[in-house]
């Protein structure tokens, strides 16, 4: 028997205040990453959906593992639900969050609802879809699904990776899901993301009294060497437009730089630290031999001093399968019939969670809760938020689509 749509609708309504609630008690748990000590809100997680009725297994993160990259503590959560024979769909969100930083209006940790949007940090990106995804699974339940297997994987690592939450799950073989379904950022479908190159570019000198500059070797002047040919390199970027939708052009940031002993010390150290974003189109491998030498040619200007370059972090970017294109297609059709208007599939300019699974041959789409755009939700910025009746119209579109998925 097919899961009946009318129960599953009339379940999800009865629901929707005990799913806006649920998301309060995600929102009000702090779960910064950094500093990423991300267990207890793990635990937070894990007994809101033992509330639920789901079994929840508890993966910890070895404690050095979890310290190697870059965080204090982490437990990924797995509940999974036999609806019937059928494919295997993983269902991802993470729990960790960005700082909430200044300027906000509210508390970022209160969950407050007003004008009709749920302001909090992780309201949007993505406790959100924790949410979507844990009441999606019961409504499926309630209505009488009888194919398939789903898996929700909540992790709490997307900040700093995903290395030791989506990629250890798998490496682990703690799951291994035939399609998954990752959170959104907005109601938008995202079936390709960008990928990201992190590189650290350290430039070494030899320190000297300011009074006689000439007897030192300056890493600061060779370092704004470097940082004025990637500069006027930045702007070839513009003419490689992604074909896919959504992504535009390759972009290039310096984002941090720290060196330098005093005022009156000619630096001996200076570390840059650059974001390369790579569109689906290119090759992750070519963006890093081309940075290395360009980096290279400027230093050359300057050969008393040392440039060494090291690889921070390679996001691959995701693109879209053959595989997932069914997925894709309900989730548009579910979409657009549940929100009034045309929800199309495309890209966004950032990276996920995703390209773990797309590395492991799982294809995956992404779509959850959320507004029009990311700039709507105010995604990683102060007063984030999520409207309530965007979260539950999402929960309808993942059960209905994932309902016409299995039931294929």
């Amino acid at each position: 028997m097919p899961a009946d749509r009318t129960i599953l609708r009339t379940f999800l309504t009865a629901q929707e205040q005990a799913e806006t609630e649920f998301l309060a008690a995600l929102v009000r748990a702090p779960s910064d990453n950094p500093p990423g000590d991300c267990a207890r809100h793990a635990e937070v997680t894990a007994a809101l959906l033992e509330q639920l009725g789901f079994t929840v297994e508890r993966h910890g993160v070895p404690t050095e593992l979890a310290r190697r990259h870059g965080m204090i503590s982490a437990t990924n959560l797995v509940v999974r639900h036999r609806y019937g024979p059928g494919p295997t769909i993983a269902l991802n969100s993470h729990g960790d969050v960005v700082p909430p930083g200044t300027g906000w209006t509210t508390d970022p940790y209160g969950a407050e609802i007003r004008d009709g949007w749920m302001y909090g940090r992780g309201a949007a990106v993505s406790k959100s879809d924790i949410a979507t995804y844990a009441f999606a699974m019961r409504a499926l339940q309630h209505a009488g699904l009888s194919a398939g297997t789903l898996e929700l994987h909540v992790t709490y690592d997307e900040e700093t990776g995903g290395e030791i939450g989506p990629q250890y799950l798998l490496e682990q073989g703690i799951s291994k899901p035939d399609l998954a379904l990752g959170a959104g950022f907005s109601y938008q479908v995202v079936e390709a993301h960008n990928g990201c190159l992190h590189l650290e570019v350290e430039v070494t000198g030899r320190s000297a009294h300011a009074a006689k500059p000439y007897t030192g070797i300056d890493a600061l002047e060779a370092a704004t060497h470097i940082l004025s040919a990637l500069y006027a390199w930045r702007g070839e970027l513009a003419h490689r437009v992604s074909q896919v939708p959504g992504i535009g052009a390759p972009q290039l940031t310096i984002g941090l730089i720290q060196g330098g002993i005093n005022t009156n010390v000619v630096p001996d150290r200076v570390v840059l630290r650059l974001d390369r974003r790579i569109v689906p189109e290119e090759n992750s491998a070519a963006v890093e031999a081309e940075l290395r030498t360009l980096i290279a040619g400027a230093a050359a200007a300057f050969p008393r001093a040392g440039v060494q370059v090291r690889r921070i972090l390679l996001a691959t970017p995701l693109t879209p399968t053959p595989a997932a294109a069914r997925l894709t297609a309900l989730l548009c059709q579910h979409a657009s019939a549940e929100l009034g208007e045309p929800v199309t599939a495309g890209g966004v300019p950032l990276y996920t969670d995703a390209r773990h699974y797309a590395a492991a041959g799982v294809p995956i789409v992404l779509y959850g809760a959320g507004p029009r755009s990311i700039e709507d939700a105010n995604a990683h910025r102060a007063d984030e938020r999520v409207r309530p009746a965007d979260l539950h119209a999402a929960t309808r579109v993942v059960a209905l689509a994932l309902a016409d998925l299995l039931e294929g």
